[in-house]
């Protein structure tokens, strides 16, 4: 069956596409930057065409440590696994040279024809159960040492040897993976966001640090890196440029007292890599905020570090974090449903370069929201009257309908005489 054909010509479809295309602009979207720190504080960077492998086994402990939980407990296994064999082996050979296999030695009835080095030792099943009696120190009874071979006492004195290192290597490895200082600030939290808005009169990068644990973080400090792609006079291209910016704090020991929830200031002044920036460059701004949280944990004595980062995307011009630490009954009551919640303030749009040479941008702009707050205000009262309003004359409406009407009633004499019903 043949395609039925189209009443438009072909010619005139694919000309009307072509110009459709041509007046429809064509958006891409710029390729977004990689993070340098994620957001849940990992860092996003892969080692490549490392030649020197061997440098990882002279630090076979942190190895260890380093390594996922499968991989520890497959090596936790195979370490006992591989003595047992290795020493079953020794066992077996020695019983082998000094002729425990024979069978017309003795057997383990308790004869006193032949003094063998292990009893009941002949075969390398039960040189390995003996093994494994000797390294567990299980001690069943069947099978024994006596002594009749030194050798046999050399390979127990190494056997424990070994044993006790094993034991000591990997429970100090396993305790280590299950207090690694990172699993404590699984509940050390940041805000999502960042807000840039103005304190005591100056410019300010602020974001929400919180700690969801009684138990309190000692000594606990707070750093900020920005890192971005630089260029030098001289060309070279650095990818990864890291430039401390300071941290508003009156202490002078430069800790703070992590007991609630505390907002992190960064005033944005001259030494700030932020002091050329306005609210509309923001948004074309390849640069990220590294915050980083080191302190000691409390309960276990060992630093721990906590991470997080900012982009150009995640930082809010104008905007103020909400209150979340309220008094009831006498205790500080913190609402973790608001840790993250701003409101919209008012703020210059301009840098704080262009705010310090121009002081009077600042005032403009308190002056443009104390009026437009006013006008707020005036809108909410009128239509607060209006409504009131509203609301009378229908209670007047609903009081006049329930007045009763007066009646007049005609008697057939003439007369007139009016009542009420």
């Amino acid at each position: 069956m043949l395609a039925r054909k189209s009443i438009i010509p072909e010619e005139y479809v694919l000309a009307r596409i072509a110009a459709e295309n041509l007046r429809k602009p064509r958006i891409r979207d710029q390729p977004r930057k990689a993070r340098f720190i994620a957001k849940s504080g990992a860092c996003n960077l892969a080692h490549k065409n490392i030649r020197e492998q061997g440098r990882f086994l002279q630090d076979i402990f942190t190895t260890l440590v380093d390594l996922k939980w499968r991989h520890t407990l497959v090596i936790f296994t195979m370490s006992f696994l591989c003595s047992w064999l290795l020493f079953a082996m020794m066992w077996w050979l020695v019983a082998f040279a000094h002729g425990d296999m024979d069978a017309s030695t003795e057997n383990c009835t308790g004869s006193t024809k032949w003094t063998p080095c292990v009893t009941c030792v002949r075969s390398f099943t039960s040189a390995f159960l003996f093994s494994i009696e000797v390294q567990v120190t299980i001690g069943f009874g069947g099978r024994m040492m006596t002594e009749e071979c030194p050798m046999a006492i050399t390979v127990l004195i190494l056997q424990n040897i070994v044993g006790l290192i094993i034991n000591a290597v990997m429970l100090g490895c396993i305790f280590m993976k299950t207090a690694q200082a990172h699993r404590r600030a699984e509940t050390l939290i940041f805000s999502r966001h960042a807000v840039i808005a103005v304190r005591n009169g100056r410019l300010c990068f602020m974001f929400r640090v919180g700690d969801l644990r009684k138990s309190m973080i000692i000594s606990a400090s707070v750093r900020i890196q920005v890192v971005r792609k630089t260029t030098t006079p001289e060309g070279e291209i650095i990818p990864i440029h890291q430039q401390d910016i300071p941290v508003d704090n009156p202490i002078e020991s430069n800790n703070i007292f992590l007991v609630a929830p505390l907002i992190i200031c960064h005033v944005i002044d001259k030494r700030s890599p932020l002091y050329d920036i306005s609210a509309s460059d923001l948004v074309n701004q390849d640069l990220e905020l590294i915050v980083v949280l080191e302190g000691v944990v409390e309960t276990t004595g060992i630093t721990t570090q906590a991470r997080t980062s900012y982009i150009a995307e995640e930082i809010l011009w104008g905007h103020r974090f909400v209150p979340i630490v309220t008094e009831e009954e006498g205790v500080y009551a913190v609402d973790y449903s608001k840790f993250g919640n701003t409101i919209k303030v008012a703020a210059p749009r301009c840098s704080a370069r262009e705010l310090d040479e121009k002081p009077s941008i600042l005032i403009q702009t308190l002056q443009k929201s104390e009026l437009s707050h006013q006008n707020s205000l005036r809108k909410r009262n009128s239509m607060r009257r209006n409504n009131s309003m509203r609301r009378n004359n229908s209670m007047r409406r609903n009081n006049s309908s329930l007045i009763v009407p007066k009646v007049q009633f005609i008697t057939p004499e003439g007369n007139q005489s009016m009542c009420e019903t």
